[in-house]
């Protein structure tokens, strides 16, 4: 879509899809997802299984041969997480991309983005209850960040292991 700061990786016949807030201002300046350099997402997407090698956020393009697609929630904006707005607009635009893409599974990739995604107040961690999902929505899944201002919960709360359990769970890892 035209404005968009970065694009859509949803073609048809994904397996996955993860949804970010928006794109942070390193990610806008190089044309990648997730590309801060204290952002996990690409280490952890490997750790936990998602993809056979460590990825750079410039292979994003690659993904989909992994059955793996990206959004953003909002996607004309990019900043900290916490400085982004969101509006009924952004939450209409992904609701319809999701029902188009028709992934077998959606990931948000922070509890917040999940929660303004969904109009919830806040969600837990782990495969969303089937009935707080939108109609015509696959099973939808709530990971904790990986951006660098998150780093310091990683190891203390065992946030790895929410990202392990979605691998294990969509079929991406063995147990």
């Amino acid at each position: 879509m035209s404005g968009d700061i970065l694009p859509d990786v949803l073609p048809a016949g994904l397996r996955l899809v993860f949804c970010g807030m928006a794109a942070g201002p390193e990610s806008a300046r190089r044309g990648a997802y997730y590309a801060a350099p204290g952002n996990r997402f690409w280490r952890v997407l490997h750790q936990a299984g998602f993809t056979p090698r460590r990825l750079l956020p410039e292979d994003f393009p690659e993904l989909p041969g992994l059955g793996i697609g990206l959004t953003d929630l909002a996607k004309t904006q990019s900043g900290v997480d916490r400085l982004v707005r969101v509006t009924q607009a952004d939450r209409d635009r992904l609701l319809a991309a999701i029902r188009a893409a028709r992934p077998q599974a959606l990931a948000f990739t922070s509890g917040r983005t999940a929660a303004l995604a969904l109009g919830a107040k806040a969600l837990p961690f782990g495969r969303l209850d089937d009935a707080l999902r939108p109609p015509g929505f696959p099973p939808v899944f709530v990971l904790p960040s990986t951006s660098g201002s998150n780093n310091g919960n990683w190891d203390r709360n065992g946030y790895h292991l929410h990202w392990m359990h979605t691998a294990m769970a969509l079929g991406f890892r063995k147990a």
